[in-house]
């Protein structure tokens, strides 16, 4: 074997090598050793929709019981506090029939979330608008659903994405940015109107 087909063998070894140490594997994000038992604070509730509070929380607990990563216990008893809380909610009519009666909604309902580490007593992270959207026919058609059908569905989704984004972490799960709603567009600047002229009849 020649020397320069050595060299070329060495330099395709060394950059293999290279190749394999920039490989990006981030490690998960899970929370600190000291935390192993959580508990869930009645969700707050931002919106005019009157009980949307009790059934959010149950789904959200009924979920990490599910996933099992974590025990769920009284507050009292807990090294970290789940806070969700609803902060809005829009049904909007989409579609209708020929009398302009709504027979297509959709259901929007926005969560925020903060962690608190009740061991250092902080609030360890804070999780914004988390999305919850379904669109549903209106129960008087076939296949139809009840808005409270198309609550619970959304909690459901809400739910996963609340236990998700606190087993694995930043970036798990994305909320809705207020940064991607436009804002208004601030009026126009006008020029400022000149009183008229004064007239004077008698010109000669």
């Amino acid at each position: 074997m020649t020397p320069r087909t050595l060299w070329l063998l060495a330099l395709t070894l060394l950059c293999a090598c290279s190749a394999e140490q920039v490989t990006y594997r981030p490690a998960p994000q899970i929370l600190p050793a000291h935390i192993r038992k959580l508990a869930v604070r009645n969700a707050g509730n931002k919106t005019q929709q009157f009980g949307l509070e009790d059934k959010l929380t149950l789904a959200i607990v009924d979920e990490f019981l599910r996933d099992g990563s974590y025990n769920i216990v009284p507050e009292a008893q807990a090294d970290g506090i789940v806070v969700p809380t609803v902060t809005r909610y829009i049904l909007t009519p989409i579609q209708f029939d020929s009398v302009l009666n709504p027979v297509t909604y959709k259901l929007e309902i926005l969560l925020d979330v903060q962690f608190i580490d009740k061991t250092t007593n902080t609030i360890m992270w804070d999780e914004p608008n988390l999305d919850g959207i379904l669109m549903y026919t209106n129960e008087t058609l076939r296949g139809g659903i009840t808005e409270e059908q198309a609550r619970e569905q959304i909690w459901s989704q809400l739910a996963v994405d609340v236990v998700t984004r606190v087993v694995q972490g930043f970036g798990a799960v994305t909320g809705s940015s207020q940064r991607a709603v436009s804002p208004q567009t601030p009026p126009t600047e006008r020029a400022p109107v000149m009183p008229p002229k004064p007239v004077n009849p008698n010109i000669y």
